[in-house]
């Protein structure tokens, strides 16, 4: 679907907000993984290298309060959290899965634009966030 210019700042204060929550820096990546399985939080927590506990809790919370995530805890022992994606969730797993698509598909692009800008930087401030490329070549 095609949206103009008009109509995309008129529904900023609506959609704004939607697009905060499921393109958090954590989320998309939560969300993918329970399009899978649902998975206890530690399992989560292993899933994510790099995730802090509080991170991931805080993730979980808001994706929960926005119904794109359901918790119930496991009463068989050992007790436990699962966490699974519901069908509202769900609804995202296309979008996130082309996202996925293209930042393999342009991952060199993208590297090779960050090569170019940071080599005509006078500022000499390139990479200003790290010096990592914005996308890791994935281990096949």
């Amino acid at each position: 679907m095609t949206y103009t210019e008009e109509q995309v700042v008129e529904t900023i204060p609506i959609v704004r907000p939607v697009l905060e929550q499921i393109a958090h820096k954590w989320s998309i990546l939560v969300l993918t993984f329970l399009c899978e399985e649902p998975k206890r939080f530690n399992a989560l927590r292993r899933r994510l290298d790099g995730i802090t506990q509080k991170a991931l809790t805080e993730t979980l919370r808001r994706l929960e309060r926005n119904g794109l995530v359901e918790r119930q805890v496991a009463t068989a022992s050992p007790i436990a959290v699962v966490y699974s994606i519901t069908p509202l969730g769900r609804t995202l797993q296309a979008p996130f899965l082309s996202l996925y698509g293209w930042a393999l598909d342009h991952q060199g692009d993208l590297d090779a634009a960050q090569r170019r800008f940071d080599a005509n930087d006078p500022s000499g401030r390139s990479g200003t966030h790290d010096d990592r490329p914005l996308m890791a070549t994935p281990s096949r």
